[in-house]
């Protein structure tokens, strides 16, 4: 009997696992519960936007006219505080004939953490720079130096000092937060015991009292007139809380790396520290990279804080700028609504910046 041709039925083409139609389909409409989450959500927006988009935009006043605003009051947002008061917010009190030189520091410094973070700028001669950008920033901050007129820390504050404080608390915490954890894991007692006393005493109190302590308990026992600058000692303070919360996301990175690695690191010989630098380590801080990133971000908003030791970084400046006139205090709301923008612009680059890091460290592991 002759054969019938019967052709084999054609398959459904393939689904597109990139693009924006994959991702909503992958996060939006993935099953019923999250197509039900997302319809919910959208409707909400749908319902409120409208309102939100009249007040902040179509109905707000962005010239700088108190009486425009009073006008808009109740209807629209009042954006004229920003733009009123917005060198005050930025910079502080520092002084107005000097403040190109914060905008000039921390132009450098925000220069600085970019190269920093670029992979192809990771060369021997970045901790030199990073050195001669930390003394200018300095220099044109402080003064007294150069033909610069002085300027005391006291009159710091803004986006400046928030910057500062937030980088050489990372900076300086970091590796104070290895060696820490390194310690906890000691075999010695005594450096064990010493690591566990820091941590637990100090994540068991608040950031505010650590500051209240080194800002006003500290100079109590110094001689007169010999108490470190408040700043100095603000820094120490956060640098020191930042360390001990650091070092338990490091400590849980060192628990992980299997024990089988170190013993073959010695079987080759390899010395304490030449283990931890080469095997240990890189393992370790490669496993908690969404942790440690998580503290810088903690680290950068609870600069805010300094403002009850009369250090007035971005918040504290936004108070003085509005409780100093009457007339704009009614738009503080607008005022915070544009230093939330701030910090969560910086808080989003550095999430994003995480992001890249662990993609660079999936990369070395498929290898």
């Amino acid at each position: 009997m002759a054969s019938v041709f019967q052709p084999i039925p054609p398959r459904p083409a393939p689904v597109r696992t990139t693009g924006y139609v994959a991702w909503a389909r992958a996060n939006l409409f993935g099953d019923w519960r999250s197509t039900t989450t997302t319809i919910v959500l959208a409707l909400v927006a749908l319902w409120l936007l409208p309102g939100m988009a009249q007040w902040a935009i179509f109905q707000a006043v962005f010239h700088p006219s108190l009486e425009s605003c009073q006008a808009a009051r109740g209807t629209g947002a009042c954006w004229a505080v920003v733009a009123e008061k917005y060198r005050y917010i930025i910079l502080g009190r520092y002084p107005y004939d000097e403040q190109w030189r914060p905008v000039v520091a921390t132009l450098l410094l925000m220069g600085l953490l970019g190269v920093s973070c670029t992979r192809r700028f990771w060369r021997p001669w970045l901790v030199p720079l990073w050195i001669a950008v930390l003394a200018g920033y300095f220099v044109l901050m402080a003064g007294g130096v150069l033909g610069l007129s002085k300027v005391t820390t006291d009159l710091w504050g803004g986006l400046p000092l928030t910057i500062m404080l937030a980088t050489l608390g990372i900076v300086l915490a970091f590796p104070l937060a290895v060696l820490v954890a390194l310690g906890r894991r000691s075999k010695l007692p005594a450096i064990r015991t010493m690591c566990i006393v820091y941590v637990e005493l100090v994540r068991g109190v608040p950031l505010i009292s650590v500051l209240f302590m080194a800002s006003f308990l500290f100079p109590l026992f110094m001689p007169v007139g010999k108490s470190p600058d408040v700043l100095l000692r603000v820094l120490v303070g956060i640098t020191l809380f930042a360390a001990a919360y650091l070092a338990e996301s490091v400590r849980g990175g060192l628990q992980a790396v299997p024990k089988g690695q170190v013993e073959a690191a010695a079987t080759l010989g390899l010395t304490y520290w030449q283990t931890q630098r080469k095997i240990v380590l890189p393992q370790a801080l490669a496993m908690v990279v969404p942790a440690v990133m998580n503290n810088f971000i903690a680290i950068f908003k609870d600069t805010s804080l300094v403002t009850i030791v009369s250090l007035y970084e971005l918040t504290g400046s936004l108070g003085l700028a509005l409780n100093a006139d009457a007339d704009w205090r009614p738009y503080k709301l607008e005022g915070y609504f544009f230093i939330a923008a701030i910090y969560f612009a910086f808080c989003f680059a550095m999430s994003r910046y995480s992001l890249w890091i662990e993609k660079q460290v999936s990369v070395s592991r498929t290898r």
